[in-house]
């Protein structure tokens, strides 16, 4: 008897405390996620420095690869970074989720030159502020 109290506090506790640990991993990866579109920002800044350009050639849409394509950098992607605009003078890039992270209710990231940053694809219902996503 003593032993099925036991088993039954612990399934109790295991029950809250399992949904909060798997908020806190995906915490973990947004911030994540947005660090690395901070760190491909600077990238991208330290190349317009150096070649007066963000893009490879000057008429050019392409960027080049300053910054990780995948957060992390190996092993199962949770975000996918690529440019969703890029020109000469400007760029946006997005940080869109993958894997176990493609339901996540923070959406996709993006940051641009200015250093501007925002959510796109939010799925609806969701009750997450940009504040609440982006950790800087």
């Amino acid at each position: 008897m003593e032993l099925m109290i036991t088993v039954a506090i612990v399934g109790i506790l295991a029950s809250i405390a399992y949904p909060s640990y798997q908020e806190q991993v995906a915490k973990s990866r947004r911030a994540e996620a947005s660090g690395a579109l901070l760190s491909a920002a600077q990238a991208l800044e330290r190349y317009y420095t150096a070649n007066g350009r963000y893009t490879t050639t000057a008429a050019g849409s392409t960027l080049p690869s300053v910054f990780s394509a995948t957060v992390p950098e190996n092993g199962t992607a949770y975000y996918n970074i690529a440019a969703s605009s890029a020109s000469a003078n400007a760029f946006t890039l997005k940080a869109s989720r993958a894997g176990v992270m493609a339901g996540d209710a923070c959406g996709d990231f993006t940051i641009d030159e200015t250093g501007s940053y925002s959510i796109t694809a939010m799925p609806s219902g969701s009750s997450k502020s940009v504040s609440d996503c982006w950790r800087r």
